[in-house]
């Protein structure tokens, strides 16, 4: 029998890549999943068990048998009783469950720059699963991705789609602040490899080039032949013309400290690059695809679980 992987949101985007390479490694794949999705492609080839963390004597069964976690389980902002101190404590939880199931190693997926005296909200929280992951006796390792992209992505995908359809893209500030995107498939890869690192280390996972925020509006643009000009604003009239945007999309389109925090450049790493794939050759891969469809994460991530107890995916 293979080795058995366990996986937060196995058919979901970066636990999906993290699913299609441990099968391509030869090991059996349980997704914890909110829903069975029948009809995903990739549903015959991975198991799925329930993610539920009001029982987490029912979360440890469904991690029986698995040498190894891969979380990726997390909320990109606050909405209703999906918090982040919510998700935190869910998280907590999960980890409980699986040191008492006999799990050997977690691989917790965090973010680049992690940190607890961060100004923004997501990161101290991710910063706190952090902590939790290694005050739980488990054996772990962390991997802290940068902006990561591939299909399914949402961010890359917005832009491209606002470029397609409005004569102009509006670049908060002077768009000098960094980026440095990494795929998902090289995020995937190097999850796969932490299994196999030092106790207790802590990798980022971002990709060989970076580009400013506007260089990235720019390549973008190119990919998608969008003639759309690139106008310099304010901060705060960005971010209202996002919320008009959200309203009118019935979605979040950008929240403030996601706004703060890729001016701050956070998006970026200080270690040597452990991702292969470059941007450019994806979006010249990519673009005569990426940005035809709006992708809604209300939609995606939150309206099919409100009437559930507990924050999404």
């Amino acid at each position: 029998m293979p080795d058995l992987a366990a996986i937060t949101g196995g058919f979901s985007y970066t636990g999906r890549a993290i699913a299609e390479r441990l099968l391509a490694d030869g090991w059996a794949v349980r997704s914890l999943s909110r829903r069975d999705p029948t009809g995903d492609p990739l549903r015959p080839r991975a198991d799925v068990a329930r993610l539920q963390f009001a029982d987490p004597d029912a979360l440890a069964d469904a991690m029986s048998g698995a040498s190894v976690l891969y979380n990726t389980y997390w909320i990109r902002f606050e909405r209703g009783e999906s918090t982040f101190a919510r998700a935190v404590e869910n998280t907590r939880v999960l980890f409980g469950a699986a040191a008492r199931t006999g799990v050997e190693r977690v691989v917790h997926v965090s973010v680049a720059n992690a940190s607890d005296a961060s100004p923004f909200a997501y990161f101290r929280g991710k910063a706190a699963l952090e902590r939790a992951v290694a005050a739980s006796g488990l054996e772990h390792a962390i991997v802290r991705p940068t902006l990561v992209f591939g299909r399914e992505d949402i961010l890359v995908n917005n832009i491209a789609w606002i470029l397609r359809r409005f004569p102009f893209f509006l670049v908060p500030g002077d768009g000098e602040y960094r980026v440095q995107p990494v795929s998902v498939e090289d995020t995937a890869r190097i999850c796969v490899a932490a299994a196999d690192t030092v106790q207790g280390q802590t990798l980022d996972a971002a990709g060989p080039d970076t580009y400013t925020f506007a260089e990235l509006v720019r390549a973008v643009a190119a990919a998608v032949g969008s003639r759309a000009r690139l106008v310099h604003t304010s901060p705060s009239v960005a971010l209202g013309l996002a919320r008009l945007g959200g309203i009118a999309l019935r979605d979040v389109v950008l929240t403030g400290d996601e706004l703060r925090g890729l001016m701050a450049s956070l998006l970026v790493s200080d270690e040597p690059p452990r991702g292969h794939d470059r941007l450019a050759d994806w979006l010249q891969a990519e673009g005569s695809r990426l940005g035809r469809s709006y992708v809604s994460e209300l939609a995606r991530n939150f309206r099919p679980y409100e009437n559930e107890p507990h924050a999404p995916l």
